[in-house]
């Protein structure tokens, strides 16, 4: 198992997940940036991430701007 210390993915059953192969979290983020979208483990930061709409760059803006203190 190649599982990375910050790895916070829940979704065990995707191909992509570092449980699941040896090349950690390179297809994950290459995945993501192939479809302009953030991973899970960014948005698992911003709190309230299962009750996001999407994982697209504008969906992590919002999150991020809805932190406490922002």
């Amino acid at each position: 198992m190649n599982l990375s210390e910050f790895c916070t993915c829940k979704n065990l059953d995707c191909p992509l997940h570092p449980t699941r192969h040896d090349r950690g979290c390179a297809p994950c983020i290459a995945k993501n940036l192939k479809l302009r979208e953030i991973p899970s483990c960014f948005f698992h930061k911003t709190g309230g991430s299962e009750t996001r709409s999407g994982d697209s760059f504008e969906d992590f803006a919002r999150a991020v701007l809805n932190l406490p203190g922002n």
